[in-house]
């Protein structure tokens, strides 16, 4: 007969599990979740193409036709997948198919909000009055380069030796050959930063890039105008007051 304590002992005793027990538990069991598949998960994206267009748009600005056709063709036929893109990040895409050129925009700004230049991935560099008077000598070649060829062309090329004598006009001469050359070479590798034009080869040219007409638009330009014409009536009052002091 068994006593309490061998009942007592006997509860206390791990159970002793069969191995095909336990092959029917691990049956059972739910066990891990396996993981989503790649192809699931590619689903519900964007597609590859018009992600890398759009990656390339937000790192130059801009994206040509001439240098990137699968880029440009891939965004051109799904703009409506770019524009989701950008508009949280309040951008918009330009689109010039005539010249073969989609840029990056920003967009207008709302009563009470601040301006562009306020944009966080707007590189804060304003053009300064020398750069701004090379656009617009280079806009005006590349404009004539297009009456000639035709809209869309994008071979238009300017030398080096024939911006100096019209900057000279806006600028005034520095007295030196090598000077003015230096002058005109810093610009235009400045204006090579912004995508303008291409580097100076190895005959001194440059390539004027498409997107000059839209940065150098006829409302840039005359807002160009305008603040030389309040620049030099400020020159004007001033000298003007330094005279009246004298006197």
């Amino acid at each position: 007969m068994t006593g309490i304590f061998d009942r007592i002992t006997a509860a206390e005793k791990p159970h002793h599990v069969a191995p095909e027990e336990v092959d029917a538990q691990a049956e059972g069991s739910p066990g891990p979740q396996p993981q989503v598949s790649h192809a699931r998960d590619e689903e519900w994206r964007t597609p590859r193409k018009v992600r890398e267009a759009v990656q390339e748009m937000l790192k130059y600005g801009l994206l040509e036709e001439s240098q990137k056709p699968n880029l440009y063709r891939a965004a051109l036929a799904d703009t409506e997948a770019v524009e989701r893109i950008l508009e949280p990040l309040d951008l918009a895409m330009g689109i010039d198919d005539v010249r073969g050129l989609l840029f990056v925009m920003v967009r207008q700004a709302g009563q009470g909000e601040d301006d562009d230049w306020s944009h966080p991935l707007v590189r804060r560099q304003r053009l300064n009055l020398e750069q701004s008077l090379l656009i617009a000598v280079l806009r005006q070649h590349f404009i004539v380069y297009e009456q000639e060829s035709g809209t869309g062309a994008n071979l238009a090329q300017v030398a080096v030796d024939e911006l100096i004598p019209q900057l000279q006009v806006y600028l005034g001469e520095l007295g030196s050959e090598a000077g003015e050359r230096n002058r005109v070479l810093a610009l235009l590798d400045q204006l090579k930063g912004h995508g303008l034009v291409s580097a100076v080869d190895a005959h001194d040219r440059v390539v004027i890039r498409p997107i000059i007409t839209h940065l150098a638009n006829p409302e840039n330009l005359q807002a160009l105008v305008a603040w030389l014409r309040a620049q030099v009536q400020g020159t004007g009052a001033a000298n003007t007051g330094e005279a009246g002091e004298q006197a």
